[in-house]
Formats: structure tokens, C-alpha cells, sequence
């Protein structure tokens, strides 16, 4: 049987706007219709960020709310796992960060695991309290983690915090390259991360994905199929398809890593076959 690699489509992120790519989905109509579109072309997971009405990341709940209540309406039949970030915008407070967590409930959000220096302009912080009062805010309300690691370190939080009892095995670990501050998007790093997870987390403790930002967005997405994890793509993580264009979609990136991942010999997996990869339980459908 061919193995399951799992797409996550990171549609918008905090970061790009018009100007920096026309097609980027900003409002919660776009972000809804392009969800869909996503997990018709292969997405199992797909990672939403919101903006505000001048195009900036924001964290309100509200937005969030307003974006699954038009996805729920157009698209009743789509099950993709739906992954909402915490870290839309560096400046909310912690009560904010979380709020469209407590009342939502997502599938799954992002759980940042720990504090670094955010593309040379400013501090992103992840207090130990934060991570843990999330950590347990996550479990409470049947959210599983997407444990963003930026760097090694970030693995070692990770490990104590399943010590603690605040994340549960097995875990889901994305390893994020590339950023800016963060680990640089090499073969050689990705499989430091990994080699990193493996011994403080153990093997058939965690499963995992990653991504590329910027020029290594395409390295990421071979090695992380190559090395049996799973890929994450999408204009939070790049505006360009390649050198030089301009992306026409985040479509087009999912189309790209399904053809990537058939090519090796794998098969692109379902919102189904995802959930019991990654120990999720069923589908559970946002009640926006």
C-alpha cells in the first residue's frame, strides 16, 4: 500500500497583501472560497490566518466566526481539517490569541512552541504561561496542536511539555525552515530537526510536516516528502510559484505538491485519512 502524505494549504498568513500578490485571499469571503478550492485539489489541513479591513493580520475572533459561518454556508459538504493560527498579529495579548479557540473549537490551531526575534522587526513571544494556558485550553476543547518549531530549541519545549502533561502524545510537529531568525530551509537542517524530534521525542511519538520559506519552499517540499513527513504550502509561506512569477493561486501550490507527492510514489491524503494519521478522532464541523 502506498504511503498517505498529507497536504496543509497555509492560505494567507499575517504577512502579504495585494501589493505583494493580487491573488492573495484577504477578506472571509476569499479565505472561504479558497479553502474549498484547496481541499478540492488535494489540502487534507488548511492553516487561516485573518486580516483586518486595511489588510492586516489580525486576531479577532470575530473574523474568524465570520469566516467559518460563509465557509459552513457555501461548502456543507467539505470536511477538510480546519487549522486556525494563534499568531496572527505579534502585538494581541494572550486572552485575545485565544479566544476564537474557547469559542470556536477547532479541529486544530497553531501552538508556537516558544519565543524568537519575528523577521528582524520585532519580538514574537510565547511565554512559558502562554504555552501552557494554551496548552491546556487545547485540550479542553479537542484542538489538536500544530507544534511550530522554528528552531531546535523550540523541539526541546516541545519535549517538556509533554513531560508536563500539557501536550499529549503522540504529537504533530511542524518544522518550520527558512524563516527569518529561525533555522535556515536546508536538507541538512530538516534532517537535524528531525533527527532532534527523534531522540527527545522518540519515534512513534510524533508525526510531522514542514515548509520552505521564500527560496527554499522547494527543497522543503521534496525532502520533507523524501524523508516520509508531510508538506505544508501556500502564499503565508511564499507569494512566488517560482523565480521571478508571481503564484496565480494557492491552488496552484496544493496541484504542485500533489503531483510532487504521486511522482515519488505516494498517495496525497484525505481530511479522513489524515485525522487517523494524525490521531485526531472524527470529523467535527466548526458550529460558527
Amino acid at each position: 500500500m502506498a504511503k498517505k502524505t498529507i497536504i496543509t494549504a497555509a492560505v494567507t498568513g499575517a504577512w502579504p497583501k495585494k501589493e505583494n500578490n493580487p491573488n492573495v485571499p484577504m477578506t472571509p469571503s476569499e479565505i472561504a472560497d479558497d479553502m474549498y478550492a484547496c481541499w478540492k485539489a488535494g489540502a487534507a489541513i488548511i492553516h487561516i490566518h485573518m486580516r483586518d479591513d486595511e489588510g492586516n493580520g489580525t486576531m479577532d475572533h470575530n473574523k474568524f466566526r465570520e469566516t467559518m459561518q460563509i465557509f459552513n454556508e457555501r461548502y456543507p459538504d467539505c470536511d477538510v481539517i480546519v487549522n486556525m493560527t494563534t499568531s496572527g498579529d505579534i502585538h494581541a495579548d494572550d486572552e485575545t490569541r485565544v479566544q476564537h479557540i474557547k469559542e470556536l473549537k477547532p479541529e486544530m490551531a497553531s501552538y508556537d512552541c516558544g519565543s524568537m526575534n519575528w523577521l528582524n522587526s520585532g519580538l514574537f513571544l510565547n511565554s512559558p504561561k502562554f504555552l501552557e494556558d494554551c496548552g491546556k485550553l487545547f485540550q479542553e476543547t479537542n484542538t489538536k496542536p500544530d507544534i511550530e518549531c522554528f528552531d531546535p530549541g523550540m523541539i526541546l519545549n516541545c519535549a517538556y511539555y509533554i513531560k508536563k502533561g500539557i501536550l499529549k502524545t503522540p504529537v504533530h510537529i511542524q518544522f518550520c525552515m527558512g524563516c527569518a531568525n529561525g533555522i535556515p530551509g536546508t536538507m541538512k537542517n530538516l534532517a537535524f530537526m528531525k533527527d532532534t524530534a527523534d531522540e527527545l521525542i522518540g519515534k512513534g511519538n510524533y508525526t510531522w510536516s514542514c515548509f520552505g520559506v521564500g527560496h527554499s519552499a522547494m527543497e522543503m517540499l521534496y525532502g520533507g516528502v523524501a524523508m516520509g513527513g508531510h508538506v505544508r504550502v501556500g502564499m503565508e509561506d511564499n507569494v512566488m510559484y517560482s523565480k521571478g512569477v508571481l503564484a496565480e493561486s494557492n491552488v496552484q501550490f496544493v496541484e504542485r505538491a500533489a503531483r510532487v507527492i504521486r511522482e515519488f510514489g505516494n498517495e496525497v491524503a484525505t481530511p479522513a485519512e489524515a485525522r487517523e494519521m494524525l490521531n485526531m478522532g472524527p470529523y467535527r464541523r466548526i458550529e460558527a
